[in-house]
């Protein structure tokens, strides 16, 4: 289903690049304006907010102008038409529209996080969880073609777990809602991503017992990305905008984890400061930032392992297409 809703983007946005300019506009400050869409807006995603925060990407003369998408399919959509100069989504969606035939299609550029985002909430603290004591239960899950899920089962897979005749997996849960139904006593175990997880835990309603990030492997979960075409056109604008986002990752790797949640809070005004603390802190525990933003070809290679497992991928994309490390290399010089 993903794929044919990317799909469908493509089609409905081919017909109408023609109408917007791959030229960078100058601001009155004499810098770059860029838009960036982002499919979520996640402290899952703090360096990019830390370079945000901390005015680094005006400082490399970008005037960044940031918009949530709400989905991978709009971001697509946004960078394919020309409403968005970068987008920010799982890359996965870069390989289903490169499938689907697109000819000007975009290109990963930098890779941000290298780990799922998403834990596994159970009813009891439990310290010697394996993934066996799934067997029999009910979990509930997330939608079928989306990361979440594809990484659950992927790892299900690893560990002899059928994802169909060994348990059973809800997906009739709209995204967000799960943490909802799982308070008022739905499910055995919940996949959720954060804030759900610890507000879960904070509510005394259901514990972390498994990170799907650290039992998945090093996955390329999300990257920046642009049309092959402005990246062609515009790579002085590339070069700064990654090097803007690498000074966010090193910020990450020098500062603690109550310092990063402190720099980023502004971004989460709705979010009181502890709790962006122990969201924080659990990503910084389990390596989810890399140090650099180099999108490596075994971290892609696992990636569409993990949709062919999911039978998401027609064919396997090639990584010297989709992927282009220069600029992430040029801004650790």
């Amino acid at each position: 289903m993903k794929k044919r809703i990317l799909a469908f983007a493509i089609i409905t946005t081919l017909a109408v690049l023609a109408l917007f300019g791959c030229s960078p506009k100058e601001e009155e400050t004499g810098n770059t304006k860029v838009v960036l869409n982002e499919v979520a807006h996640s402290i899952f995603y703090a360096p990019m907010y830390v370079a945000i925060e901390e005015g680094y990407f005006a400082e490399e003369g970008i005037d960044l102008e940031l918009v949530c998408g709400f989905g991978a399919d709009k971001v697509m959509t946004a960078v394919l038409s020309g409403e968005a100069e970068i987008g920010f989504m799982g890359s996965e969606a870069s390989i289903y529209t490169y499938n689907e035939g697109a000819t000007d299609y975009v290109v990963n550029f930098a890779q941000l996080t290298q780990r799922a985002g998403n834990f596994l909430v159970g009813r009891e603290d439990v310290s010697d969880f394996t993934w066996e004591d799934l067997k029999g239960t009910t979990v509930l899950g997330g939608r079928k073609g989306g990361m979440p899920q594809m990484v659950f089962e992927y790892i299900l897979k690893q560990n002899d777990i059928d994802p169909k005749e060994d348990l059973e997996i809800n997906q009739n849960i709209d995204f967000g809602s799960t943490a909802a139904a799982f308070s008022e006593g739905q499910g055995d175990y919940s996949v959720e991503f954060e804030p759900h997880a610890t507000s879960l835990e904070e509510a005394g309603k259901g514990y972390v017992i498994a990170s799907l990030g650290e039992d998945s492997g090093y996955v390329p979960y999300t990257a920046f990305c642009a049309k092959g075409s402005y990246i062609e056109e515009n790579p002085d604008v590339i070069q700064s905008f990654t090097n803007a986002l690498q000074k966010g990752m090193n910020y990450v790797q020098s500062h603690t984890p109550e310092e990063i949640a402190k720099a980023i809070a502004p971004q989460f005004e709705e979010t009181d400061i502890d709790t962006i603390t122990t969201i924080v802190t659990r990503y910084y525990d389990q390596d989810t930032w890399k140090a650099d933003l180099i999108f490596e070809k075994e971290s892609f290679d696992l990636l569409q392992d993990i949709l062919d497992s999911a039978g998401e991928l027609s064919k396997r994309a090639p990584y010297k297409d989709l992927v282009n490390t220069e600029f992430a290399k040029k801004a650790l010089k």
